[in-house]
């Protein structure tokens, strides 16, 4: 009370966003009761400062394009309930932890490159435009993918193959890996484009090998127009339209999360692909 003005303190502005896997609902409810019962934090799905993801990258991937909008606005934190995620830091038993990290927040983040996509097509619709925090592909579900591919405005090569995967740093550790990209350090603002099973012979020719870019440029990927083709970004999916090209590049956003002990890039990795496997 200040001079019989009831003093209203401001609280920070939580949003969960889980699975509705049995797991992560139970551990969705015992956050909600625990930030309702706190004196400085207060639930608020459409506003928020920290969205909480409950269950693995997969969820917090969904949670990243539900507020992608407000990635400038927002830090994330990733409450794993299954095996450990590799943007996920809490385990489902730290939730008390975690808010009490919350109510000593200072606003301390640690952040990733992000990826811009253009979308245009043949049939002459308004283009898309999205945003990748791990992967964008492009496919053909039936038959071989001819496209060419433009690094800026210069032709680089004339594509043949299943398709081709443009990823981010944080993202080159998913899809990239598993089709024999490189793994790249989230402190290099760069895209990296990884080649699905390329057709390589007397007639046809690729590059056969990752190709990373810098900010100052960008790939384009112009395929021989098919309602085959299929388009993914993340987790989403575009298909069933004739696409004319597409167009990557770093975007100027990133994602941030909220450091209360977010784990070091490398150690990930290490977690994520050798754990307790390295000789002594």
């Amino acid at each position: 009370m200040l001079n019989g003005i009831n003093k209203r303190v401001k609280r920070m502005r939580i949003a969960i966003y889980g699975n509705d896997k049995p797991t992560s609902s139970k551990v969705a409810s015992e956050l909600s009761k625990l930030v309702n019962d706190s004196k400085v934090l207060e639930l608020d799905e459409l506003n928020p400062e920290v969205v909480i993801s409950v269950g693995g990258d997969g969820t917090l991937l969904s949670a990243f394009h539900h507020y992608d909008d407000m990635t400038e606005k927002v830090r994330f934190v990733g409450i794993h309930t299954g095996h450990l995620g590799f943007y996920t830091d809490w385990r489902d038993n730290e939730v008390q932890q975690l808010v009490e990290s919350l109510e000593h927040d200072n606003g301390q983040s640690v952040s990733y490159p992000l990826l811009d996509i253009e979308v245009n097509y043949s049939d002459e619709g308004k283009p898309d435009y999205m945003v990748a925090l791990n992967e964008s592909t492009i496919k053909k579900m039936f038959g071989t993918m001819v496209a060419k591919v433009y690094i800026k405005d210069y032709l680089f090569e004339s594509f043949r193959g299943d398709g081709l995967c443009i990823s981010t740093p944080t993202g080159s550790t998913a899809y990239n890996k598993s089709v024999g990209g490189a793994i790249i350090s989230p402190k290099f603002n760069a895209v990296q484009m990884a080649e699905m099973a390329s057709i390589n012979n007397r007639v046809f020719r690729t590059i056969g090998s990752p190709i990373i870019i810098p900010p100052t440029e960008s790939i384009t990927i112009v395929p021989q127009v098919s309602l085959h083709n299929v388009l993914t970004c993340d987790q989403l999916l575009v298909m069933d339209r004739p696409i004319k090209s597409i167009t990557y590049k770093i975007s100027k956003r990133r994602i941030y999360f909220a450091k209360y002990r977010h784990t070091h890039f490398w150690e990930r990795v290490n977690n994520s692909f050798i754990g307790d496997n390295l000789n002594d």
